[in-house]
């Protein structure tokens, strides 16, 4: 049997259990070397749990053609989003669009902690707060 070499690592993000292989999913796989039917229906396995939430993927592409692939969180500008509940954030800091608390910066840390480069939720809390403010999004309770 033929040594498994890895060949390409690259990022996609994708809604989770409702991808499509259409644009712009479909072109990226292909042209990693990734047959996008495969993934898609393996990916939309993983992912029905977070369904039509956006979540971040590393695959890995060996030189059979064959992959691997790991689920991450979502971002937490989406997370953000989601708690402050709104559609979009602000293009400039200073122009405040919404608000969210300490509390939730909390728990979206928690549930993004494996992703982020700390392991004190405080802190993850603190860099989840920083990206709030970048989005225009005011910190209650900070």
């Amino acid at each position: 049997m033929a040594k498994r070499e890895l060949t390409k690592t690259f990022k996609v993000m994708a809604p989770g259990g409702t991808a499509t292989p259409g644009p712009p999913l479909g072109p990226a796989l292909g042209a990693n070397g990734v047959n996008p039917g495969q993934f898609i229906q393996q990916f939309n396995a993983a992912t029905a749990d977070k369904q039509g939430k956006v979540v971040g993927c590393v695959i890995s592409v060996y030189s059979d053609r064959s992959f691997e692939f790991e689920i991450k969180s979502s971002p937490a500008s989406v997370l953000l989003l989601d708690a402050a509940g709104l559609e979009k954030g602000s293009g400039e800091p200073q122009n405040i669009v919404g608000s969210v608390t300490f509390d939730q910066c909390k728990t979206i840390a928690q549930e993004k902690l494996t992703d982020l480069n700390t392991n004190n939720v405080d802190q993850a809390a603190m860099m989840i707060a920083g990206t709030a403010r970048s989005m225009g999004l005011e910190v209650k309770g900070l």
